[in-house]
């Protein structure tokens, strides 16, 4: 599967009082991995294939992080993020953001794939994943 490796500079904002990450804030970070994985692999913006595919996003569903060594403001972090498993229409996805080479916070994510209900404009649905998309990340 395809894997992307995403930068990122720890801002003041993201931290609490102490100079430490505040823990949401890594998911924030992992929305931003995983939409540079799926723009990678798509070759357009998130804007740009969500349009492309009618698609109105790929929600989260179920989260799980292991935090294993604080990050604090001005830390210089990478995050490897992969889809591990993608079903009809949802799918996992994996991250490991590490600094200097050490583990600092692992997190699993289930998305799936959203379109509007074609009974009701109002409703949002999961979705086949597009077969085209699925091409991307083989």
């Amino acid at each position: 599967m395809l894997t992307n490796h995403y930068s990122w500079r720890i801002t003041w904002g993201q931290c609490d009082p102490a100079g430490i990450v505040y823990y949401p804030r890594y998911f924030e970070i992992f929305d931003n991995a995983a939409t540079a994985l799926f723009e990678r692999a798509l070759g357009m913006t998130k804007f740009e294939f969500l349009k492309a595919h009618n698609a109105v996003g790929y929600p989260m569903v179920d989260t799980r992080a292991k935090f294993v060594a604080p990050t604090k403001f001005g830390d210089d972090v990478i995050v490897e993020t992969t889809v591990t498993e993608f079903r009809r229409s949802s799918f996992d996805i994996l991250h490991k953001l590490t600094k200097g080479g050490e583990l600092c916070v692992e997190c699993t994510e289930t998305r799936v794939w959203a379109g509007r209900d074609p009974a009701d404009a109002e409703k949002i649905k999961a979705v086949a994943i597009p077969e085209s998309v699925l091409e991307k990340f083989r």
